[in-house]
């Protein structure tokens, strides 16, 4: 199969605005879970997320007009993709093409976007309607247009970071918008691979995006019981629930071909993935880690490798405790005693759902680009259940220059990406 490597990287979260911040907020073992701003959540069990802070979405799309046409997870996608893009250096190389070597240049160009899907918030316009309506449908249509932003639905659609960023960038390509819960951003980076892998495209801007901090998912979430009101502490023995978090991360796909055509500079090297579902009832995980396990296992098939070559572990950990037993035994069940190192980001930044696996990958790669593996600062004992885990507290170095990373969503999804670091 066709060599691919990965040329630019962009991310966004509560913990910076770039993969070098984030791994830097890691390093020094500082949680970005703070007291929610984005509405007044005194009322809600919860008051605490991960937000990016001193939020402008004029100022991260440079494109305040764009602010009435997208969503708050859209003008993280876009900036992380941006980001990406830039590094790249695809829209230099685009401009010093004639137009017959550019319109090829865009055509072999895709994007490949996972986001959540939807939110509870679109509906949120409504509220002020219907309550000055009173229940009657004829007073609500009558008001209708004059109470609700006409563009409300291209607002909505799950794919305008798509959209956005292929027009923005010239992406002609193929191009796909997937929503698969949390494994959406892992998704979008395996579907990219292989559209350079069948010679669909000769580049691919991979990107993922969510915001789910809003009133009702956090309200829902908690009554599950999947909600801490606290901390999120992975594989520790406090641990009592995720905390949300949001932002948007990207990767710039391309053949080893395309890449040396320009003097692109290798960030890494994509190996293989994998991805496995369970599929037992949406809340349900099986205690032995199974469909996990089957997701690294087909990533390693992928990519024509064993366990021990894995240099470090970025794992899903986000601080439910049957995920994290269950997430435990699966790598126990991969590596068993020759684990290794372990780590896990969520502590910091929170678990931004569809977009949670991406991000990890993004800044799993720059720390194993550094040659450290970031400890889990919150990490005092371990939990039942977790005592295989190779974890720290400390930063470490990783064996290899291989990164495994996992990702995990409700319906008992799994995925798995194996990079290798180009240091």
């Amino acid at each position: 199969m066709k060599r691919i490597v990965i040329t630019g990287s962009g991310a966004i979260c509560g913990a910076g605005t770039d993969p070098a911040s984030i791994v830097q907020t890691l390093v020094e073992g500082r949680a970005t879970v703070a007291p929610i701003t984005a509405w007044d959540a005194q009322a809600w069990p919860c008051k605490v997320a991960s937000e990016v802070p001193d939020y402008n979405g004029g100022k991260l799309l440079g494109d305040r007009k764009l602010l009435k046409l997208v969503r708050r997870s859209d003008v993280f996608g876009i900036y992380a993709g941006g980001q990406a893009i830039e590094q790249a250096g695809l829209p230099a190389a685009l401009a010093a093409l004639d137009e017959t070597a550019a319109a090829h240049y865009a055509d072999q160009t895709g994007c490949y976007v996972g986001s959540g899907g939807g939110a509870f918030e679109v509906n949120y316009d409504y509220f002020p309607l219907m309550a000055e309506t009173g229940g009657s449908l004829q007073k609500f249509g009558q008001e209708l247009p004059n109470m609700v932003n006409p563009m409300w639905l291209l607002r909505s659609l799950p794919n305008n970071v798509l959209c956005h960023v292929s027009i923005r960038h010239q992406l002609k390509g193929p191009n796909g918008c997937i929503t698969n819960h949390t494994t959406s951003g892992m998704l979008s980076v395996i579907e990219s691979a292989w559209a350079l892998r069948e010679g669909d495209a000769d580049r691919v801007v991979a990107i993922s995006h969510d915001a789910p901090i809003e009133p009702q998912t956090l309200q829902y979430l908690d009554r599950v019981g999947l909600i801490s009101h606290t901390a999120l502490s992975p594989f520790d023995a406090r641990h009592d629930g995720c905390v949300l978090g949001e932002g948007a991360a990207s990767f710039v796909l391309e053949t080893e071909d395309s890449a040396a055509a320009r003097g692109a500079t290798v960030l890494a090297e994509y190996l293989g993935g994998g991805d496995a579902s369970e599929g037992e009832g949406i809340f349900s995980i099986r205690s032995d880690g199974d469909g996990l396990s089957r997701a690294i296992e087909a990533a390693l098939l992928d990519a024509g490798l064993s366990a021990v070559d894995v240099g470090m572990v970025v794992t899903h950990g986000n601080g439910t405790e049957q995920s994290d037993r269950s997430e435990a035994a699966a790598l126990v069940r991969i590596f068993g005693h020759d684990m290794p190192p372990v780590t896990a980001f969520k502590w910091s930044y929170g678990h931004s759902f569809a977009t949670s696996g991406l991000l990890d990958a993004v800044v799993g790669l720059e720390a194993c680009r550094q040659n450290i593996v970031p400890g889990i600062a919150s990490l005092q004992k371990l939990a039942e259940g977790c005592e295989g885990l190779n974890v720290s507290a400390q930063t470490r170095t990783p064996r290899s220059n291989v990164v495994l990373i996992l990702c995990r969503g409700f319906a008992g999804t799994n995925a798995a990406l194996l990079l290798r670091a180009v240091q």
